[in-house]
């Protein structure tokens, strides 16, 4: 009898150990919220491609944008950000917006560069070079997907409705002092370009950020719903979630079509 208490005291003491999970009991509402701190979880590579259709050096990094996506497409999740600071010479990106190029420069002010570039590869929020570089972004992927995450995300109970794609989250992993982006994701449009440096070209975009929200993480689960711009309701759209840190370190994704 005394041989079997020890073993189950084993046991017990073995199995706290491996769990190393921390447990907030909420006062409102009872929730019991799980805060892993030992787990690693599947590796992400987000790669965030600053870019313009006024750009003649963009077309390139796009091309390669997306055909890295297809070759990985479970652990790369491409977003393509148009900036707006190209429109001036004569040919206005539909996609771009000022604030993907405050983005971008607050990655560049991160990396103590002095300004902003196009077309510029941002991987996972750590590291960035030229988006046409194929050597570095084959090598830089396959160092990311080395490395374990600090979070995964599941995405659940999408759906449209009144203009805004509604959905649940739920976060694996420790989440204190970091932020949630979601991000709507156009998969692909085809521009006629008339003006510009890429003028009378024909220019296919995929991957093309049209919205992006925050959503504080103060549970490891909860609800959210993000705006669809007008230039997308009529396309493929595809929901990411990202998990990043205060210093831009992108931690954790998910991404799922959206019905």
């Amino acid at each position: 009898m005394f041989k079997k208490i020890i073993i189950l005291s084993l046991v017990f003491f073995g199995l706290s150990v491996m769990v190393m999970a921390k447990i907030h009991i909420t006062s409102e509402s009872n929730e019991v919220l799980v805060e892993n701190k030992e787990l690693a979880y599947p590796p992400v590579v987000v790669l965030e491609l600053f870019t313009s259709q006024g750009c003649s050096s963009c077309p390139p990094a796009d091309a390669l944008l997306q055909k890295v996506s297809k070759e990985h497409p479970e652990q790369v999740f491409a977003l393509s950000y148009h900036v707006d600071y190209w429109n001036y010479i004569g040919w206005r990106d539909p996609f771009s917006k000022a604030a993907y190029t405050k983005k971008q420069s607050e990655y560049n002010r991160k990396f103590g560069y002095s300004g902003n570039y196009t077309p510029e590869l941002v991987v996972n929020g750590r590291e960035h070079f030229v988006g046409s570089n194929r050597v570095k972004l084959y090598s830089s992927i396959e160092d990311h997907r080395l490395k374990t995450s600090e979070n995964s995300v599941m995405i659940s109970r999408v759906h449209v409705e009144g203009g805004k794609v509604s959905f649940h989250y739920a976060i694996n992993g420790p989440f204190s002092g970091k932020q949630l982006r979601t991000v709507l994701v156009l998969d692909e449009k085809t521009t006629q370009v008339t003006r510009g440096e890429n003028r009378n070209r024909e220019l296919r975009n995929t991957h093309i950020v049209v919205a992006e929200d925050y959503v504080p993480l103060f549970a490891s689960e909860g609800t959210s719903s993000i705006p669809i711009p007008e230039m997308a309701k009529r396309d493929k759209i595809t929901l990411m979630i990202l998990v990043e840190h205060e210093n831009l370190e992108i931690v954790g994704a998910a991404k799922v079509s959206v019905p």
